[in-house]
């Protein structure tokens, strides 16, 4: 069972590697990492990269495909290298996925259609411009698209998926093989709870990333 994750410059580390962790450990999956050609991506603090094993055509019928968001996400939501390698696989994958603002490129590529999804609370209007319907759930299933909201919650929609693969039991000892039992320092995790205090040094910190990812573009 092949599982893509498409990689894109700039795109979140945890995006791609939670969902990573989890379903690699899936009886029977292999889990590959694909861009527009082989070689090293970079994340976007500009500090990793991970290694594309294939370009995007090498794999064109993934059973399940993942796909991870980032700084960049409106970039390639207008690729249509990448958002039509999206819409041909999803015609024949077994489940077809997302990671925070990779829904971007699912709605972009026309996944998403009417259907309810969620994405990082900072881009969920930028999902229904492409018209989806955002919620604020963590992990949303319609059918065989699965959407998981900010960056972490990609682990949670990994064992949602591990156990539509492979049975609940295996998904609950993945969980504890990883030992994802989460129990985090403060209840600041949402932006319903955080407060706007809290998410005007999100907002701040956001938008300095984009003004150094802006810089980085036009360096070359």
């Amino acid at each position: 069972m092949d599982i893509a994750i498409p990689l894109f410059e700039d795109f979140t580390a945890l995006d791609a590697v939670g969902p990573y962790e989890v379903l690699s450990r899936v009886p029977g999956a292999r889990v590959v990492f694909l861009a527009a050609e082989p070689g090293p991506v970079r994340t976007d603090n500009g500090m990793l990269q991970l290694v594309a094993e294939a370009a995007l055509e090498d794999l064109p019928a993934p059973e399940v495909l993942v796909v991870p968001g980032g700084i960049s996400a409106d970039r390639f939501a207008a690729d249509e290298r990448y958002t039509g390698w999206i819409r041909r696989a999803h015609e024949t994958s077994a489940w077809t996925t997302s990671v925070c603002s990779g829904a971007i490129l699912l709605a972009a590529a026309g996944v998403l259609d009417g259907l309810d999804a969620t994405t990082h609370w900072l881009d969920r209007d930028g999902l229904a411009a492409r018209g989806a319907t955002p919620v604020p759930d963590r992990v949303v299933e319609r059918g065989k698209i699965i959407t998981a909201a900010g960056v972490s919650s990609g682990i949670d929609m990994g064992l949602v998926l591990a156990a539509r693969l492979a049975g609940e039991d295996v998904a609950k000892a993945i969980q504890l093989g990883i030992e994802y039992d989460p129990q985090p320092p403060f209840d600041a995790g949402s932006v319903e709870k955080a407060g706007p205090r809290i998410e005007g040094l999100v907002r701040a910190a956001v938008a300095a990333r984009d003004e150094r990812s802006a810089a980085r573009q036009a360096a070359g």
